[in-house]
């Protein structure tokens, strides 16, 4: 019986469906098999930012657009100290100062939603400002939800609470309720990036048969008896033939043939589809999710001057809000590097403004309220003193 049952099978098998193409995937393979419910995954991240150039500079203008601030205290040697120890503190390899820490731990945080860094001390001040790579990091509750334990790796991919928490920057962009670990701005684009990339890949897959034309021969035999005996020998030759004035390489070359032969290209006759619109949506979707402005990236849509202030205006709110979210990292290295020095005055934290108006306009909008005032002075007040 299952001797039988092999047989069958194998005589059903003898009928086998060949592809019509190749299976065609582009190289980021994890986004296509991205998954909502999924946990949280870095490589995705990671690779959804070489994937699409698009949201890698997106991030990289936030990052470059959250701007620098300054450090002020009550008393002014502890002020001039504290301005030293941010311009200079090591933050690793050749950089130095806290911005290109803050830089730093910004981009993980937009990148992951949580960002984790170090201040490394001697027992009298800090030494170094260090940014922890998350994969070294695990995050849990401590004895109420509202403490967080966090732990590293201990080299045996066992991980055990830090020593001195309170030496460990921490730091999570929107967290779900009930979670600890922060929300990526790149949530909810794999899917949407995994189809532009489909479009991408199978743009370059096209165009690299244009350019790489395969050609069609065929030979068609006469009604002669002798020719229709020999025509296998003579396609042999026709494509040989054919195959050696293609590859010939700085010189011309006639190809003759006698009889019925007829040359096309193959894939001539189909069109490459217009991709220009469904790009668009998608590219689209990635920059609202963003929140940059499309003139940033370089994207030449049609837009009206007044939508580009009401766009710079949104991308200036969206600053402060990361800066909210960046100062009290900055609030606790202060903190910690007066402390160790024995300063007991108080500081704070100035950012510079955020503007992304023409410097031309803002200063003939200057001149204008200045005029204004010079006008109420002379009249001797305003409208409501009189």
């Amino acid at each position: 019986m299952a001797i039988g049952k092999n047989k069958k099978q194998k005589a059903q098998s003898d009928v086998i469906s060949t592809p019509q193409t190749n299976k065609a995937t582009h190289p980021y393979l994890s986004l296509s098999g991205f998954s909502p419910q999924g946990c949280f995954d870095r490589a995705l991240y990671r690779s959804l930012r070489e994937a699409v150039p698009i949201i890698d500079a997106a991030i990289m203008k936030t990052v470059r657009l959250l701007g620098t601030f300054q450090a002020s205290c009550d008393d002014e040697v502890a002020e001039k100290d504290l301005r030293t120890f941010l311009s200079r503190v090591n933050v690793g390899g050749t950089r130095n100062g806290i911005d290109a820490f803050i830089s730093t731990f910004f981009e993980q945080l937009l990148t992951y939603g949580t960002a984790v860094g170090e201040m490394l001390t001697d027992g009298y001040t800090i030494t170094h400002l260090f940014n922890s790579d998350l994969k070294d990091i695990s995050l849990s509750e401590g004895t109420s939800p509202v403490d967080i334990v966090i732990s590293a790796d201990n080299g045996n991919g066992n991980f055990t609470p830090v020593r001195y928490p309170s030496l460990v920057l921490l730091s999570v962009l929107n967290p779900e309720p009930g979670k600890i670990y922060g929300t990526s701005v790149l949530k909810g684009l794999p899917f949407v990036s995994d189809v532009l990339l489909k479009i991408y890949n199978t743009i370059g897959t096209n165009w690299e048969r244009l350019g790489n034309v395969r050609f069609s021969v065929t030979y068609k035999p006469q009604n002669d008896t002798i020719d229709k005996a020999y025509a296998k020998e003579r396609a042999m030759q026709v494509a040989s033939e054919w195959t050696r004035t293609m590859q010939s390489s700085g010189t011309v070359r006639d190809f003759v043939a006698i009889g019925d032969v007829s040359i096309k290209a193959i894939g001539a006759d189909c069109p490459i589809p217009d991709s220009n619109i469904p790009v668009r949506q998608l590219l689209e979707q990635i920059v609202a999710k963003l929140g940059i402005p499309p003139f940033l990236l370089g994207l030449s849509w049609s837009t009206t001057e007044r939508m580009s202030y009401q766009q710079a205006d949104i991308l200036t709110s969206e600053i402060d809000f990361y800066r909210r979210e960046i100062t009290p990292v900055i609030n606790k290295i202060c903190d910690m590097y007066l402390r160790l020095r024995g300063y007991s005055c108080d500081f704070d934290i100035e950012w510079n403004n955020v503007t992304l108006q023409d410097i031309s306009e803002i200063a003939q909008s200057n001149y204008y309220d200045a005029q204004t005032q010079k006008i109420l002075s002379e009249i001797g007040g305003t409208t409501e003193d009189e």
